[in-house]
């Protein structure tokens, strides 16, 4: 899945967001040693995504031209739920369960 923003630039935004205007703001130290470990840890999944290999969406765009040009494959129908239900799965879980239920 290759869509954007990519899963390591939402955790960099969310990492200047909390570094850059919530860390500032604590004046509890223990709420601010607790956003240093969560900081920490955002930077581990980061180095962690960067050691996947990326992934293309050159089978989608392929699709997609052939489908526009009116050439539409066989199991098309199949493959693009699948492909939508694979993204929800990741970016909205709880409105494809409830689209599943109805």
């Amino acid at each position: 899945m290759s869509e954007r923003p990519t899963p390591d630039e939402l955790a960099e935004a969310i990492e200047e967001f909390l570094s850059g205007e919530i860390l500032p703001t604590l004046d509890d130290h223990r709420l601010r040693f607790r956003l240093l470990v969560a900081l920490n840890a955002l930077g581990i999944v980061r180095r962690e995504l960067a050691k996947l290999p990326a992934q293309g969406n050159a089978e989608q765009r392929e699709l997609a031209a052939r489908i526009r040009s009116g050439d539409v494959p066989g199991g098309t129908n199949a493959r693009v739920k699948a492909d939508v239900e694979a993204r929800l799965r990741i970016a909205s879980p709880r409105y494809l369960d409830g689209y599943a239920d109805e």
